[in-house]
């Protein structure tokens, strides 16, 4: 069957024509009842094609099972069913060449593929929209996209998790200070530090994967919010669109956007984790840390300091995780107050949704383009490890060998420090007679469990930076993520 060209053809894929742009107003494909147009206002801002137009995939995907559903029960005919679907083929092919003509006019992504389909193959259009309504195909394709965008940032999380080990493959045995409250605590393996990081990215992988599987689970043939009297087989659409089953609650169904909380609140998570890499590692790259220098490629200047090299990609992704946790706010309070079942304020879920997951997947890959181009400044690190008396815990686990009381142990330790402080030293740098007149029951063994490299050394406990501990958390992941 030959198809006509469409005659609201345009070179730009992106454009949105308004209503005087395309000719005259064309009567809605819901303006049976009514006498007068709309408003040029009021349909400037009704429409909502400028960003929705994004779900044209998914969009065509629900109408091919819809019609082949329909074929199937005998509400159309096969001829009917060969028509739409040549015609559903024709528009995909014309949008994704940017031929196609979004036009406000037609409000959205649905009404105008459905009229573009009915100027292009006829009166076999007209039957698509059977038993179906706007209400439960806006929820369908939005379900479906928020499939395929899960399955992008569990992609580009893994990406990430693969670099941040092989950066810690590249870094084995290198020691930095560990904080706590921002103070220096006590010294960890690098390798152990990254892979914190790692073990954070796969829990929001998981949040991601429990949210897939919850709004896995098809709204079509709900239509409005009540159902329909029609002979639908909405098991078949739902098999056809690889959804678990249909919801068993039409007004459910086309109502709620829990699964859209939930989606952007696993997307905040991951934020808030990408940003606390971020600041990590913002912090290192000043002067008073030294501790990493990041490359030209993934580094900017000032327009007025020519002597500076600011890591700004991350200090973006810092500044973006506010949006992403912005975008689930404006979601949670749209829909706070919604009585069942649909309300056009509904509409506005989609540019917080698309400006979500879009910030989430490009902060992912540009903090996996920063790891891929930052090197640790090894010297500056070690000539660090002396100061904040790094080892004080370790000596204190040394008097619990002894016998001592831990809470005893820690009083000695504290004492111990303030000592080396007075002498301007390191623990390590007392003199065995010094620490005895502090605690009689020291030995020189003492000396077996100071200084950094001797503190990590003492680490055996499961999941602690202890080299034994570290290389079994390195081969863990370097088998999940088929690292070879």
């Amino acid at each position: 069957m030959n198809l006509p060209p469409l005659s609201a053809a345009s070179s730009d894929a992106t454009a949105v024509a308004n209503a005087h742009d395309a000719g005259e107003k064309e009567v809605k494909l819901w303006g049976g009842r009514f006498k007068e147009t709309m408003t040029p206002a009021v349909e400037k801002f009704s429409e909502s094609v400028s960003f929705d137009k994004k779900l044209y995939k998914d969009d065509l995907a629900g109408s091919r099972a819809h019609a082949s559903m329909l074929s199937k029960q005998g509400l159309i005919s096969e001829h009917d069913l060969e028509v739409i679907l040549q015609g559903i083929d024709e528009i995909e092919r014309q949008i994704e060449a940017g031929n196609f003509m979004w036009r406000a006019d037609r409000e959205d992504v649905h009404m105008n593929i459905e009229a573009a389909l009915i100027d292009l193959v006829g009166e076999s259009a007209k039957k698509l929209h059977t038993a179906r309504s706007r209400n439960d195909q806006v929820v369908t394709d939005v379900r479906l996209w928020c499939r395929r965008s899960i399955d992008q940032i569990i992609n580009n999380i893994i990406e990430l998790q693969v670099t941040l080990v092989n950066l810690a493959a590249n870094n084995k045995g290198l020691v930095v200070p560990g904080y706590t409250h921002l103070q220096r605590a006590q010294p960890l393996l690098l390798q152990h530090l990254l892979l914190a990081y790692v073990e954070q990215l796969e829990r929001d992988a998981g949040r991601l994967n429990d949210c897939r599987a919850r709004l896995n689970y098809s709204p079509l043939g709900s239509c409005a919010l009540a159902g329909t009297g029609l002979p639908i087989d909405r098991f078949a659409t739902a098999k056809a669109l690889g959804f678990i089953a249909p919801l068993r609650n039409s007004v459910d169904a086309v109502s709620d956007r829990d699964f859209l909380i939930e989606l952007l609140s696993a997307n905040s998570i991951i934020a808030v984790h990408l940003s606390r890499i971020a600041e990590e590692w913002v912090l290192w790259a000043s002067e008073e840390f030294g501790f990493l220098t990041p490359n030209d490629a993934v580094s900017s200047g000032s327009s007025i300091m020519p002597q500076k090299k600011n890591p700004d990609p991350m200090e973006l992704v810092r500044g973006k995780s506010a949006r992403v946790i912005g975008d689930l706010t404006t979601i949670l309070v749209l829909c706070k107050g919604l009585p069942q079942a649909y309300n056009r304020d509904l509409q506005e879920d989609k540019e917080p949704l698309f400006d979500s997951v879009e910030t989430v997947l490009a902060s992912l890959k540009v903090t996996g383009e920063f790891a891929k181009n930052i090197t640790f400044n090894k010297e500056r690190i070690a000539s660090s490890l002396p100061a904040g008396h790094l080892d004080a815990t370790t000596m204190a686990d040394y008097l619990v060998y002894k016998g001592v009381p831990f809470r005893t142990s820690h009083d000695i330790v504290g004492k111990a420090v303030a000592l080396a402080i007075s002498r301007k030293t390191e623990l390590s740098k007392l003199s065995l007679q010094e620490l005895q007149s502090i605690c009689s029951v020291v030995d020189d063994d003492v000396y077996s469990f100071l200084g950094t490299a001797n503190a990590i050394n003492r680490f055996q406990s499961y999941g602690s930076t202890g080299e034994a501990q570290v290389a079994s958390q390195m081969q863990y992941w370097s088998e999940k993520l088929n690292i070879h």
